[in-house]
């Protein structure tokens, strides 16, 4: 099977499978939390991995997963017993301190010590942190319809640039030194298809998004915008790792950083601007 073939067979599967999680909302959508915490470790494992493969000295692969894990967990935790979700953020920062504060007690050799502190903080920030945006989705009102808007917008746009780019981007491509097989068109196509496809979600549950056109393509347009960023940004680290894909968990995709890097960037930015424009 081509890799078009496995792309287009994953967008018919994953894409209808992944909503179905979304809508099953028991206990503040378990299943969803259950699936974005093995996403986290899962992309954390594929991170250490790209990292160790450079040569890059992390702190044991059993903290980084733990510490990974522990960040959408407790922050699902903190939803269920109705604590304040800005204790995340100061979870967050006493694990990089207690990084720190290990480092200090335990190593007797110190040359490879700012690489571990500074690359197990970024795979605690990047595969855990980020995602525990998504998990805060979960407490909005409409939470349903919400996050399907937000996945929409991440999703369509990242199909909608690679099919307007395959057929009409050529011309447009190498402008980006991170993915130089992308293209302007393609971006253009993206974030417009996005906006097309939040506007019929909009049309058939307008009590749900219930903002005016203009904060609706505001919200698509930087939704869509920082999906294309983490998208990009993903192809800086593995460019820097000098691999070409993250894994192979994935059929036509790739590994599972390679299909939520989009995700994990646009999902903080959603969250901000829905809670301005909302």
């Amino acid at each position: 099977m081509s890799k078009v073939a496995k792309r287009l067979l994953t967008f018919f599967i994953g894409i209808p499978l992944v909503l179905a999680i979304v809508f099953c909302d028991w206990l503040n959508h378990l299943p969803l939390q259950i699936t974005i915490g093995i996403f986290a470790v899962l992309g954390a494992n594929e991170f250490y991995n790209m990292l160790s493969k450079k040569g890059i000295v992390l702190f044991n692969r059993e903290v980084v997963l733990i510490g990974t894990a522990l960040l959408p967990f407790s922050c699902y935790t903190f939803i269920l017993s109705g604590l304040s979700l800005d204790i995340t953020p100061w979870l967050f920062i006493s694990l990089v301190i207690l990084l720190m504060g290990f480092e200090c007690f335990t190593a007797k050799s110190f040359e490879n010590s700012l690489s571990k502190i500074a690359y197990t903080t970024l795979t605690f920030f990047y595969t855990g942190f980020l995602l525990t945006f998504l998990s805060r989705m979960t407490i909005l009102p409409d939470s349903k319809i919400i996050i399907s808007l937000f996945l929409i917008f991440v999703f369509m746009c990242d199909s909608f640039a690679w099919f307007f780019g395959i057929l009409f981007g050529k011309s447009t491509r190498g402008f980006v030194a991170a993915s130089p097989n992308k293209s302007l068109v393609g971006f253009i196509g993206g974030i417009i298809g996005s906006l097309g496809c939040g506007f019929v979600l909009k049309y058939f549950f307008p009590a749900a998004i219930s903002i005016s056109n203009l904060n609706l393509v505001i919200l698509g347009i930087i939704t869509s915008v920082s999906a294309i960023i983490g998208d990009l940004i993903e192809s800086v680290f593995k460019r820097s790792c000098d691999i070409k894909d993250s894994g192979n968990l994935i059929p036509g995709r790739g590994g599972v950083l390679d299909s939520i890097d989009s995700v994990v960037i646009a999902a903080p930015i959603f969250y901000i601007g829905y809670n301005f424009l909302f």
